[in-house]
This record gives C-alpha cells, sequence and structure tokens, in this order.
C-alpha cells in the first residue's frame, strides 16, 4: 500500500530571510506553536489550505481585524448557533504573512446525527421567514453604517471647553477618544456578526439541494445545478449597472464627447457645467454615487483597497470606456434573458425526468429554497465589505491624523502596523500624555518597529506561499471550503502532483468548471486592481481571485482564470451571468502562467491548456 501523500508541516516552513521574529506583529493564537504540545499535534493533524481568495497579499497586522471577526462568526454559527451537522467551522493561523485556515469537521456519525435535529429546526425558521429576516437585517445593517459615518474622531485639547464644567459632564475629551476607538472596533465585529447571520444558511441550502441532485440525477455536475440559481438581481452589479446606465445618459444628451474628451473627472464635471444637458448627467452622476460608491477597488479587506469615493477617477474611466463600446454598437448590458433562459430551460428539463411526485416535489422546494438565499451570497459583500469597510477605514484614518498630530506617526497610513490590541495601548499611551503634560513614549517605541515591520512586510511580498500545509484530508466535506474556496479531495490532488513539476514544464492546469464556454486567447495576469487598465478586449483574465469591483472588465475579457475559488466564488457566478468561460480553484494559474502567453480555457471540463 502507497504511502499517504501530504504537504510540508506547518512547523517546517522557514521564516523569510530578514524577518525573524515577525510572529510579534499579530496575536498569539495565530501562529503555529511547537511550545504547546496538544495544540501541535492538532495543527499537525490538520489540513491548512492558503486563503488568497481573500487575502492574496501579505496581512498588515491591523487589517488582520476582519480574518479575526470572520474567525468567530463563521464558526459560532456553523458550531454554536445553527448546529451544521458535520461542521463546526474553520481554524485560522498566520505563516510568512499569509493567511491558511484548516475545516473542523466533526466524524463521529452518532454526533452529526444528534445535531440534524436542531439544524433542521433552527435553519427552517429561517428558510421559512427568509424574506422577513432579510429585511430585518438590511435595516440593522444600514443603521450600524449609518451609526460609524456620524461618529466624530476628535482630536484633544489644549484645554477643556468651558461646558465640561458649567455642564458637570464629568468625563474628559481623552476618555471620549478612548471609547470611541473602542465602539468603533465593537462596530467593526458586530457588522461581521451580522455577516454571517444568513451566508451558512445559504451555502448550506445550495449543498443540501446538490446533495439531493446527485441522488436523484446521477451524473449532474456542480456547473449545471449552478445555472439553476443564475439570472437572479442582486445588489452587488447596482454600483457597475450605474456606471452603464451613465454611460447611456451620456450618449442620450450628447455630451458623451465633452466626458471622453476630459482627462480628469473634475475637467468634465466644470466642462458639463456650462449647458443645461451636460448640468443634468451631472446630477444623474452625483445622485448614482450614494451608497453605490462605496464599492472597493479589491476585496475590500485590505486597507488600500480604496473605494470608488477614494479614487473617481475609477468609476469616471470606466464610464468612458462604456461610452467607447456603446459607440462601436457593442452591447453593455449583461445577458441577463439569455441566463434565465438557460436556467428555465434546465428546471423543466430535470423536473420532467423526474417521476416520482415526492421526488419532484422535493427538487421544486430545494430549488426554491436556494433560488431564494441566493441573492444574499453576493449582496452582503456590498454591505459590510464594501460600503461598510469603506466607511470604517476611513474613521480608522481620522484617527490615525491624531497620531501623527502628537508624534507617534510620521504618515497617517503608518497606523496599519499595529494590530487592534497594540493601537489600544499606543492611543492610552497619548491620552496619558496628554492628561499629565509628560512626554510620552509612543513616539520612540514605535517609529522603530514600524520602520521593521514595513521592511518584514515587503520581504514577505517575495515569498510564495504553498496552496496547503499539513496533512491531506481523506475527504474535504465542508460547505464553505469546497463552495467557495474550491477546495476539494481532487483539488488537493491535482496540487500535489504540480508540486513536483518545475512551471516551466506544466502543459495543463486543472480547477473548478465554473462557467461554460471554451475559448482561446492571449492571457493576462493581474496581481492588483491597479493593473485592470492593462487588460486589452478579448484578452482571458488571470488572477489569484477577483474582486466585485472588478465587474467592469467582464464586458471586455475572454474568459477567466482564478487560484482559488469555487463554484459560489465570485469570478464562477460573475463569467455565469455574464456568459464567459471560467475555470476557478486552479491552486497556480497566476504563478505557472505569464501575460502574453496563448491559452485555451475549456469552461465545461475545468482546464486550462498552456499552448507552447
Amino acid at each position: 500500500m502507497s504511502e499517504k501523500r501530504g504537504f510540508s508541516s506547518p512547523h517546517e516552513v522557514p521564516a523569510v530571510p530578514g524577518t525573524e521574529g515577525w510572529e510579534r506583529m499579530y496575536p498569539y493564537y495565530y501562529t503555529f506553536t511547537t511550545e504547546d504540545k496538544d495544540m501541535e499535534e492538532h495543527e499537525n493533524k490538520s489540513f491548512w489550505y492558503y486563503d488568497g481568495l481573500h487575502y492574496p497579499e501579505p496581512m498588515y497586522p491591523f487589517d488582520l481585524i476582519w480574518d479575526e471577526a470572520w474567525y468567530m462568526a463563521l464558526s459560532q454559527n456553523n458550531s454554536r448557533i445553527f448546529s451544521i451537522p458535520a461542521s463546526m467551522g474553520i481554524d485560522h493561523r498566520i505563516l510568512n504573512g499569509y493567511l491558511y485556515i484548516a475545516p473542523v469537521g466533526i466524524e463521529d456519525p452518532g454526533v452529526i446525527e444528534q445535531r440534524v435535529a436542531d439544524f433542521m429546526k433552527r435553519a427552517g425558521y429561517y428558510y421559512q421567514n427568509w424574506d422577513e429576516l432579510y429585511a430585518k437585517w438590511k435595516d440593522k445593517v444600514t443603521a450600524l453604517i449609518k451609526t460609524v459615518e456620524g461618529m466624530e474622531i476628535k482630536d484633544l485639547p489644549q484645554l477643556e471647553d468651558e461646558a465640561v464644567v458649567f455642564e458637570g459632564k464629568g468625563m474628559s475629551s481623552g476618555f471620549e477618544l478612548v471609547r470611541k476607538y473602542n465602539e468603533l472596533i465593537n462596530y467593526g465585529l458586530e457588522a461581521w456578526q451580522y455577516h454571517f447571520e444568513f451566508l451558512n444558511l445559504g451555502y448550506a441550502a445550495y449543498v443540501i439541494l446538490a446533495d439531493f441532485c446527485k441522488k436523484v440525477f446521477p451524473g449532474m455536475d456542480d456547473r449545471t445545478l449552478s445555472k439553476m440559481v443564475g439570472g437572479v438581481d442582486v445588489i452587488l452589479f447596482k454600483p457597475d449597472e450605474n456606471l452603464r446606465e451613465l454611460a447611456k445618459l451620456a450618449l442620450k444628451l450628447g455630451v458623451q464627447d465633452t466626458i471622453k474628451g476630459s482627462a480628469k473627472l473634475d475637467d468634465a464635471l466644470n466642462a458639463l457645467g456650462g449647458s443645461e444637458n451636460g448640468r443634468e448627467w451631472v446630477k444623474a452622476f452625483e445622485d448614482a454615487q450614494y451608497p453605490w460608491f462605496y464599492m472597493s477597488t479589491g476585496t475590500g479587506w485590505y486597507h488600500n483597497h480604496w473605494t470608488w469615493y477614494d479614487r473617481m477617477e475609477i468609476p469616471f474611466g470606466n464610464i468612458k470606456n462604456y461610452i467607447d463600446m456603446l459607440e462601436k454598437g457593442e452591447s453593455i448590458d449583461r445577458p441577463v434573458e439569455q441566463v434565465r433562459a438557460t436556467k428555465d430551460k434546465l428546471v423543466k428539463e430535470y423536473t420532467e425526468l423526474l417521476t416520482n411526485e415526492d421526488d419532484k416535489a422535493t427538487f421544486q422546494q430545494l430549488l426554491g429554497v436556494a433560488q431564494t438565499c441566493f441573492p444574499y451570497v453576493e449582496d452582503h459583500c456590498f454591505y459590510i465589505e464594501h460600503w461598510f469597510h469603506g466607511v470604517f477605514w476611513n474613521k480608522i484614518r481620522e484617527l490615525g491624523q491624531i497620531f501623527v498630530n502628537h508624534g507617534f506617526f510620521n504618515d497617517v497610513e503608518e497606523i496599519w502596523y499595529l494590530n487592534r490590541f497594540e493601537l489600544q495601548q499606543a492611543l492610552y499611551d497619548l491620552v496619558t500624555s496628554w492628561a499629565t503634560g509628560v512626554k510620552p513614549r509612543g513616539p520612540s517605541y514605535w517609529q522603530a518597529e514600524i520602520d521593521w515591520r514595513k521592511d518584514v512586510i515587503e520581504k514577505f511580498r517575495q515569498f510564495s506561499p504553498p496552496p496547503a500545509l499539513g496533512v491531506t484530508p481523506e475527504t474535504v466535506t465542508e460547505p464553505f471550503t469546497i463552495m467557495l474556496w474550491g477546495v476539494t479531495t481532487s483539488s488537493v490532488e491535482q496540487w500535489l502532483d504540480a508540486s513536483g513539476v518545475s512551471p516551466e514544464d506544466m502543459t495543463e492546469l486543472k480547477g473548478f468548471p465554473a462557467s461554460s464556454g471554451a475559448i482561446e486567447g492571449i492571457a493576462r495576469v493581474i496581481r492588483s486592481p491597479e493593473q485592470l487598465n492593462e487588460l486589452q478586449d478579448g484578452e482571458i483574465l488571470v488572477a489569484s481571485t477577483t474582486s466585485p469591483s472588478w465587474t467592469p472588465v467582464f464586458n471586455k475579457i475572454g474568459a477567466a482564470i482564478t487560484d482559488v475559488g469555487g463554484i459560489m466564488s465570485h469570478a464562477a457566478i460573475v463569467c455565469r451571468e455574464y456568459g464567459l468561460p471560467a475555470v476557478v480553484g486552479t491552486g497556480l494559474a497566476s504563478t505557472v502562467i505569464k501575460t502574453g502567453q496563448k491559452l485555451r480555457v475549456d469552461g465545461d471540463k475545468g482546464t486550462v491548456t498552456l499552448i507552447k
């Protein structure tokens, strides 16, 4: 019997030269340990895979807050709230600045059986009242965002206002600043509690449907099933739809030449102000912004994934591109009717295959639940990861400016090199210094550390995180792991196969067949949002992952390939909505493929052929 293959132990991967001691940047529970033997054994027995879907870059210490948030939120919903039968949650660690996660499953059939009843009762309540509960969710999330938008982060005065005395307020601006910081952090964590209120159930609904279909429709693949829940209106498409409508309006009003002829947005707005039609377009442009321009340029998980509000030239450039396409007679609309027609046809055909009336009723019921839940799978991203994060990052920047004012940092953007716990300490140092008039320790303590951390982060960028670490699982069953990250039993085997092959010798990559169609074309490897303007018409987009804010380029590309992602990843969903071939979860595409290389992408087989 052959020995079971595996990846490197997480405890055996050396530090990147020059970064020794990097662990102190992050909370202690994020590092792999050899000091606690029980924990070391757990880590060695677990299967850890790189979360490039959310974190394609090294982690800044403060930016880890969102990972901390979902570390708790996803797992608690699996384990303690909805009692998902075979899954407790997902464990997290950092290695050389990159995030690795490990599904925590339940293997005891007896325990799984015990959890089924609680899951059916609790999940059933949400499925039966989905629309009402989702409406409440939108209200409370929007209210939370508005609260954070309205927060004032004020610097400390030389002397408190007299009102503190004469109105008997009894508390200082220093205390208020500390409280505001703690509130801001807690609002961020609260947002992520809501983030997972529905999400696990949305994926679970799809998994339950998939399991049923595999029993009654032997041979049905995930790609076919995914088409049955497509063609829906999700608000994540709304920001891009606004840009397309603005492009159409520009042609209708005859102001397209003014817009196209302006190098900068301000130039266009000034020029358009000189005519009635121009002013009408400007008003429409202003009306289209809130809250839709809180679309992040990346995943929204990093502080430097600026929103359109922060970088207004991005939506302006997309509008100009859409105007160009319209003038060439090209369609800029999603083929929604075509996608819906395909969905209706498939549902009808598969329903007719069922001769058992109970099976037919179950299929219709499970499909209806999955279709109801599906919009949330994408919509929550806009509310939390784009709108809320965009507001939150800039509130932290306001705090960063106060630290700059008091000599702690040289620049506002240095605040990200402290984690949220360290920042609380630094803030208390600042406030007690203000209170006593004694020089703070922070400026001398933190600046040298920040300079060192900047160098460490840059060195981390030279590290290529392996796709996985630890023991390979017999089977992968955790629903998020499969559907979102695209990590399956077969993909793990493919990573192992590829580990012994030089990138120069690879002729084919395999992944998830995420969206139908086959095409040959030229590759364009994109590693950051700033490179998106390099994409040429018809090129094949190759990336570690994609972001919802990249949606405008899907009108331009011929196909998409990603390193990470499953059937419900953003790239997979958008390519299906745009009718583009896609292969996701290849593990190595952005490393192996070079810009300019000729490829054949087969979205039905899940293969990428490198044409020499």
